[in-house]
């Protein structure tokens, strides 16, 4: 069984790591990658849009409006990116850094502030080497959860948010909100809602909630707040060794929320790519592996709607979001092996879907009264 997977498997290395004495280095003050107001931000790059059709014909250009003031934040989590050649990175910002906040995290800034840490995480090397230890794994959740609580106490004022991660992003994510959400009323009455991809959050068997949380739900509707979407994207079955969609815990499997139908079913999905190339690096290398060149435009962002239908599936065991292409969209190849499925996509497939939720998941808490104090005269009580 490869390091990976028996890491992702466990799931426990990491909770059992939290308990361990802090690191002596636990003072260091949290570096933000993506903070409001900082330059350079790279998590507000504009909203330019170029819409292709899913065969590739470019259909004009688009100005979203980001949302003047908006009402609520998020609280971004990146995966594994580094390619420092050490076992944990240090909390230099590195390009790759930069890029995935582009990719992943800066298209939620229409309708959020984005707020995303710098932390300690286990790098590329690492997986590769099998280096992935308890203390690997505590120094990062250490560097999230001081960033979480430092943006409690200076930037929060009572706004609703949404937590966003991929991979390593959603290991640390499902940790944090085990120990530091879930269990806190006052903390799950901020949640807006919580976007864990690529990361094998658990439920009980048949069940929406009861593997890694106790309270908070996958979300079932876009007029819910304060629940989960996960899921991880294969465009063909899971193999029988896939790293995501399967847990080792008896009684429990993986979460998985269409993004598109949260009420379940299948749905076509709207897909959204930055078009600057990702800085150089393995992820560069993974991206060109999926076989699926992006058409280029002087836009910042590409769009395609309705080039894949989505569904979640439990072939084979796995629960996954299972895609498929329409309309002439390109077919990914499953990247870095088939075990991995179209993980290097989650975040971008569904994008355009996501960025929406954040709207009306943001509207559905307003409405139910967990608005900050100045607030209390919109409140429909």
């Amino acid at each position: 069984m490869s390091p990976l997977r028996r890491l992702l498997l466990t799931g426990a290395v990491a909770l059992a790591a939290a308990a361990l004495p802090a690191a002596a280095s636990a003072g260091t003050p949290t570096k933000w990658l993506c903070l409001p107001g900082a330059s350079p931000d790279p998590c507000t790059p504009g909203l330019s849009t170029t819409r292709f059709s899913p065969a590739g014909q470019n259909l004009g250009t688009e100005h979203p409006k980001a949302d003047k003031k908006p009402k609520v934040d998020c609280f971004y989590v990146y995966p594994t990116v580094s390619d420092q050649p050490t076992p944990v990175a240090n909390l230099d910002i590195d390009p790759v850094e930069r890029s995935i906040a582009l990719y992943q995290a800066a298209r939620y800034s229409q309708h959020c502030r984005v707020f995303a840490p710098v932390y300690r995480q286990f790098t590329l090397s690492a997986i590769n080497t099998g280096k992935i230890d308890a203390t690997a794994t505590s120094v990062g959740y250490k560097d999230v959860r001081q960033a979480w609580r430092t943006y409690l106490r200076k930037y929060n004022k009572g706004r609703g948010v949404v937590l966003i991660g991929h991979s390593q992003g959603s290991f640390v994510l499902r940790q944090l909100i085990a120990q530091e959400i879930d269990p806190k009323k006052s903390a799950r009455n901020l949640l807006v809602g919580a976007y864990l991809l690529g990361g094998n959050v658990t439920v009980k068997q048949g069940k929406d909630k009861g593997g890694d949380f106790k309270h908070l739900r996958a979300c079932h509707s876009a007029k819910e707040a304060g629940c989960i979407v996960a899921f991880s994207t294969f465009d063909e079955p899971a193999p029988a060794d896939s790293i995501f969609g399967r847990t080792s815990v008896p009684g429990q499997q993986v979460m998985c929320t269409n993004p598109a139908a949260l009420g379940g079913g299948s749905a076509t999905l709207d897909t959204i790519f930055p078009t600057q190339p990702f800085a150089p690096g393995s992820i560069s290398v993974g991206i060109q592996l999926l076989g699926a060149p992006l058409p280029t435009a002087p836009t910042t962002w590409i769009e395609v709607k309705d080039g894949y239908r989505a569904e979640c599936s439990d072939a084979g065991g796995a629960n996954v979001l299972e895609i498929t292409p329409l309309n002439g969209a390109p077919d990914f190849k499953p990247s870095p092996t088939p075990e991995w499925g179209l993980h290097l996509v989650d975040a971008n497939i569904a994008l355009g879907d996501l960025v929406d939720l954040v709207r009306t998941q943001a509207a559905a808490w307003r409405k139910h009264g967990h608005q900050h104090h100045g607030d209390h005269h919109h409140s429909h009580h």
